[in-house]
């Protein structure tokens, strides 16, 4: 390393200056080496080693021993090895050199590591790296009170995040109680402090975090007079700047607990402690103190708070909140006036021609394609659907009121809506007055409604057509319904109602492979539709493509947890896939659902009496009676267990109530008498068969009783029914006698006609499936262990079939959609189930499937 030193010249030398006389070289002298600037020797010179250890010490006087030169003993090395004296270009000594042998200290080096500590042969280091690494730091001594009091701090703190990010997780009870610990840590915090003598230096800040965390977490736990109780110290204690404004969280506290006029109280005292420089909060305070008096039934007071934040700031909510108002005390121009504010509201949204893509400027097109998904302009869409749902709903609410007819209210409604910037809206409140006209069961008027939007837009002529052709479909009118799903699907090929209308019509024409194409279009159109899917499951079922039906509800029921007919038809495809374990599984999810449902109650029975269970059957069928006491096949089933049990007293009222049900079937009277006779009251026993022979006088049954009654008892009655029942049998044996010569006949005749005309169509019969006898519970008179005579063979009738539905409606019936202003939606089916049974014996029901609504 060279070291240069520089020194101004002292005052008085200025005359051993010389000026350098130009050469004629101008690049002499570059080559030149000064011995002064050798650094390699500066170890073993003795001299600048001495100076280097007195550079802190006095500065020795000047002794050098010829004037006006720098050099003294200390002879310096040339580049020829030897030591020649050189002066000073000055004319003064140089810093460090030995004269007399005194050393002179060096004063400028120190900057650069040079210390007089330094020992002769010592190394150079002036990074001391030769020393080793840095002590460690002190460590703090947290025995100190301010140490304490920052770590106590600290932990105040944390609990208070902590309690917070619970909060955010909805862990409620995990977030008061880190609340309380936060306020107990804060109170030993202040005391600390008071002991320290720090008590003017208390944390307010903290202090009030704490307070204000804890009331919140004893509201969100729903701990009101706690949560009261902390907000009060925060209100009363005079050193929190606006705590004033924490009386609104007291007020909907009271509201809460429905204690409105305290609330309006702590909300009034609120909005006098705000500025108006705060206009934002003020006006949200006054819509809660108008919510609160509609809540109280004070509608004009509420009016009051309403039209003072119209008139102020306008907004949707406050807007549609004042035409409820109207509407309650009844004004008439008051809702009008209203109504036309509401569509004025500035909603401060950008217009959707914003967000379409130009095709010059590729930059701004990337921007738009960044931006029109995003989080904002997914506000400003669900702002505007809010602002559009209160307008169908304010002009739906106040049609029938603002004029004497319901339809001239709407028309106005629509001339308002064309001329405000919710032009669109002006034909779905036409379609509203359609579906208003549904709902009066004015279905002509519904009807022309809709025609008049057949030269409208694609967009209102296929929601027009799609209720149209939902309307004709109800009343079985299958032709025009195929005819407007046509017109739906012409003016709109992707509306998925027109499609799964359009299946229905060609679902009742048994075309199910069609039918299935259109619902299959329809989910492809919209994959959440889920009437098209519970559809296309009910068409699978009918073709036998019964795996492809289970994936359909499968998927369904992943889409509608609840939804009690998906998971009944799962139960059922299950059956017919001959696995009742999983039937009776999702019949169990089923009644979990709808506890109440008396069919599926029914249907756990059979399915556990198949299984051998009588048990569980019973107590099935017997809450299935409970919630419908008038299904026959239950009754017969709880009729026949309880003689099956020898409990005939108890079969008695089940059969009772079979009479009630079908007074025109004697076996029900029958029964009863039997079960009479089975508990040993012969005396009302034979009461119950002479009532049946006065209302049944050519019951055979019934006078063989009698007559096996009567001579058990020797009644004198005996004589007479015997009579009644020879001749009973005679007119029998006659009657059957004419019905066989009568077949007989008929067949020589058709005999005849084969031979007349052979190869004739005429003679051949299409034989006719009738559904078997379900039960039969006869009584016969031979003897008493019934080997012939009294004998039960009761079967259970099963409820919807293979190709039944839940809680079907009528035969075949199939629902149609219809597309609401907002949206398609499907009719949602019957609840309860009509059935056709012969009036001779329980025959079986033939139901369609019902499609699912939305």
């Amino acid at each position: 390393m060279s070291i240069s030193l520089h020194h101004l010249p002292r005052e008085g030398e200025m005359e051993n200056v010389h000026l350098a006389v130009e050469e004629d070289d101008i690049y002499s002298g570059y080559n030149d080496y000064n011995p002064t600037f050798d650094s390699e020797e500066l170890e073993n010179d003795v001299g600048f080693q001495q100076a280097v250890r007195t550079s802190h010490g006095r500065r020795p006087p000047m002794t050098a021993r010829f004037p006006g030169t720098a050099i003294g003993a200390r002879p310096l090395a040339s580049s020829f090895g030897s030591r020649i004296p050189m002066a000073s270009s000055m004319g003064r000594p140089m810093t460090g050199a030995v004269q007399d042998g005194a050393a002179r200290p060096m004063t400028a080096v120190r900057a650069a590591g040079y210390t007089s500590s330094l020992t002769r042969g010592s190394n150079f280091d002036p990074l001391g790296q030769s020393r080793g690494p840095a002590p460690p730091l002190e460590a703090k001594n947290e025995d100190t009170p301010e140490e304490k009091i920052k770590i106590l701090e600290k932990k105040v703190n944390d609990l208070i995040e902590e309690s917070c990010m619970a909060q955010s997780i909805g862990a409620l009870q995990l977030a008061l109680e880190k609340a309380k610990e936060a306020g107990r840590k804060e109170r030993a915090l202040v005391r600390q402090r008071e002991q320290s003598g720090n008590a003017e230096h208390i944390n307010l800040d903290l202090t009030y975090s704490v307070l204000l965390n804890l009331a919140n977490q004893y509201a969100n736990n729903e701990m009101y007079p706690e949560a009261l109780n902390s907000y009060q110290v925060i209100v009363k204690n005079k050193m929190f700047s606006n705590a004033g404004r924490l009386k609104v969280n007291m007020a909907n506290i009271y509201v809460k607990q429905k204690n409105y006029p305290k609330a309006i109280k702590f909300y009034r005292m609120a909005l006098d402690q705000i500025s108006n420089a705060h206009k934002e909060m003020r006006i949200k305070i006054m819509q809660n103190i108008g919510v609160v008096f509609v809540r109280m039934g004070q509608y004009s007071d509420a009016i009051t708070s309403f039209e003072h934040i119209m008139s102020e700031s306008p907004n949707i909510k406050t807007g549609f909140n004042l035409i409820l108002c109207y509407y309650a005390i009844g004004d008439r121009e008051r809702m009008k006036k209203a109504f036309q504010k509401l569509i004025s509201v500035p909603l401060g949204i950008d217009d959707e021609d914003k967000y379409i893509p130009s095709n010059d400027d590729a930059s701004s097109n990337m921007v738009i394609e960044a931006i029109k998904n995003d989080k904002l302009h997914q506000m400003e869409r669900d702002l505007k659907v809010l602002a559009e749902k209160f307008i169908m709903t304010s002009a739906k609410l106040i049609a029938p009121a603002i004029e004497t007819s319901f339809a001239t209210g709407f028309d106005w409604c629509v001339d308002m809506v064309k001329s405000s910037q919710y032009v669109e809206l002006a034909n779905d409140l036409e379609i509203n007055k359609a579906i208003t006209y549904l709902r009066q069961k004015d279905f002509n008027q519904a009807v022309e409604t809709l025609k008049t939007f057949e030269k409208k837009d694609s967009r209102v002529k296929s929601a027009a057509a799609t209720n149209l052709s939902f309307l004709y479909f109800l009343e079985k009118d299958y032709d025009q319904a195929d005819r407007y799903a046509d017109l739906a699907m012409n003016a709109d090929r992707y509306n998925p109602a027109a499609l799964i209308n359009k299946g229905n019509t060609v679902f009742v024409k048994q075309d199910y492979e069609k039918a299935a194409e259109f619902y299959k279009e329809a989910l492809r159109n919209d994959s959440s539709c889920t009437e098209a899917l519970y559809n296309l499951g009910l068409t699978y079922k009918r073709l036998n493509r019964l795996e492809e039906a289970l994936d359909c509800f499968l998927k369904l029921h992943a889409i509608l947890r609840n939804s009690a007919q998906v998971m009944y038809q799962l139960a059922n495809i299950y059956e017919l896939l001959e696995d009742p374990q999983q039937a009776i599984e999702w019949l169990m999810q089923v009644i979990s659902v709808t506890p109440t449902d008396p069919r599926a109650l029914a249907k756990l029975g059979e399915l556990h009496d198949g299984e051998g269970d009588k048990s569980q059957a019973f107590q099935y069928y017997y809450e299935s009676f409970r919630y419908f006491p008038s299904n026959i096949d239950v009754i017969e089933w709880l009729g026949a267990y309880y003689i099956e049990t020898q409990f005939c007293e108890k079969a008695i009222q089940y059969f009772e109530r079979a009479t009630l049900i079908q007074p025109t079937q004697v076996k029900w009277q029958l029964m009863v008498a039997s079960c009479y006779r089975r508990s040993g009251n012969y005396q009302k026993a034979l009461e119950t068969y002479k009532d049946i022979h006065r209302k049944f006088p050519e019951n055979v049954e019934c006078l063989r009783f009698l007559v096996r009654l009567c001579t058990d008892m020797g009644l004198k009655e005996v004589q007479e029914y015997a009579t009644k029942l020879k001749k009973v049998e005679k007119m029998k044996e006659i009657r059957e006698q004419r019905v066989k010569s009568g077949r007989e006949g008929s067949a020589r005749g058709r005999r005849e006609g084969r031979e007349g005309s052979a190869g004739s169509a005429a003679g051949v019969s299409t034989p006719v499936l009738t559904s078997p006898k379900k039960a039969s519970i006869m009584d016969s008179g031979h003897s008493s262990n019934s080997t012939k005579g009294e004998r039960l063979s009761a079967k259970m009738r099963s409820l919807p079939g293979s190709n039944e539905p839940y809680e079907a409606s009528s035969p075949k019936e199939i629902d149609a959609s219809y597309v609401d202003p907002l949206g398609p939606q499907m009719e949602r089916p019957k609840t309860g189930a009509k059935r056709r049974v012969e009036d001779d014996d329980f025959a079986d029901e033939e139901l369609g499937d019902d499609l699912l609504p939305e």
